[in-house]
């Protein structure tokens, strides 16, 4: 089971980090990287890790950014971004928790003549401390050592100040959970501030942006077929890493060049439920939980997708219309990626919670008629 988990996070980070767009790029490629220095704290987003909170973690950021010119009428419409890959380490300055090393794939988005820059990027981290019933018993953060992490960075930055040479200064906030992948799995949320330097190279065949002339753009009703599976556990300690699977049934409609609207429903089979139903209806007779409770689900939802190119952010909102046992809220929530293959086949990487508590991540494939 652990070498399945580790097989199936490295596509995971795989399909996180290579979704930039792929073009042959006629304009020459410009590139630039950056160096920055962490500082700042834990936050307590849980009581529960009250206690792994003990100093301000440090550490540094290192990115490699691949900038577009409008090559795509994707990049222009959405201001020239830049996409590719940066590594974090971070001292958690907590015996128990260690250090964390994070390796993503990134997008920039750029504002205020270009000198503002948000950036999300999602990938993988290696924990150095994980939680150990024996050894670490007081890590309730992270379950396994291998964990998926986001961060979003808010950077004022001014290149080629000199040389090629500019600066950076901002502030991230950094996620290492493990997607329910194995418990327990309360995570930790880093609010950091960032300052460094950056580097352009060739910043003297810079070319000018290619601007596409803005075109209405509608697409009739589609409907949409998704099989998701992954592997998760219970809150349970100890309770076993069981698979599950979502059959997803949609339509959207594609309202303009940026966005799309989704209405579908689901059918959920999550084997840890069944798990969960057993040691509830053993454990505490008066939690309502007899035994005999399907573990099987149904939802409907609504949608929205966010283009960029064949890649797309996908964000969900479901209610289960059917659900035997009480686990977690009615409402749950979806936000993953998506890439199309063609006009037809596409896949998707995905995180499903109720809240703030994630339930698993999974991956898709999908068919669009």
């Amino acid at each position: 089971m652990k070498k399945w988990i580790i097989v199936f996070c490295c596509i995971a980070f795989a399909k996180a980090s290579l979704a930039q767009e792929s073009v042959v790029y006629s304009f020459p490629a410009i590139h630039n990287i950056e160096a920055s220095y962490l500082y700042g704290a834990i936050l307590e987003h849980n009581p529960d890790i009250a206690h792994l909170i003990s100093d301000h973690p440090t550490g540094v950021m290192l990115r490699y950014n691949r900038k577009t010119f409008g090559e795509n009428q994707w990049e222009s419409r959405y201001g020239y971004p830049d996409w590719g890959f940066s590594g974090i380490y971070q001292d958690m300055k907590n015996r128990y928790l260690g250090e964390a090393y994070g390796a993503y794939g990134h997008y920039n988005f750029y504002f205020l003549n270009r000198n503002l820059n948000l950036s999300i990027g999602t990938g993988l981290a290696w924990m150095t401390k994980p939680f150990d019933p024996v050894t670490n018993a007081r890590n309730n953060a992270y379950g396994s050592r291998l964990t998926s992490s986001t961060y979003l960075l808010t950077n004022y930055k001014r290149e080629n100040l000199y040389k090629g040479i500019g600066l950076q200064a901002g502030f991230t906030i950094v996620h290492y959970s493990n997607a329910n992948v194995k418990a327990p799995n309360n995570s930790t949320n880093s609010w950091l501030f960032t300052a460094g330097l950056n580097y352009t190279l060739n910043n003297d065949k810079t070319p000018i942006y290619k601007r596409w002339e803005k075109t209405s753009y509608k697409e009739n009703i589609r409907f949409n077929a998704v099989a998701r599976f992954g592997v998760n556990e219970s809150d349970v300690r100890g309770s076993g890493q069981y698979p599950f699977y979502t059959f997803s049934f949609y339509m959207d409609k594609r309202i303009g060049f940026k966005s799309s609207l989704h209405a579908g429903t689901e059918l959920m089979i999550s084997e840890f439920l069944r798990e969960y139903r057993d040691y509830q209806a053993n454990s505490f007779p008066d939690s309502g939980i007899n035994g005999d409770e399907n573990f099987q689900r149904v939802g409907v939802f609504l949608g929205h997708e966010l283009h960029l190119g064949k890649t797309s952010v996908i964000t969900q909102v479901g209610y289960y219309m059917y659900r035997p046992i009480n686990f977690e809220k009615s409402i749950y929530n979806r936000m993953g990626l998506q890439r199309r293959f063609n006009d037809n086949l596409f896949a998707s990487l995905s995180l499903k919670s109720h809240g703030a508590a994630a339930e698993g991540v999974s991956l898709g494939i999908g068919y669009r008629l």
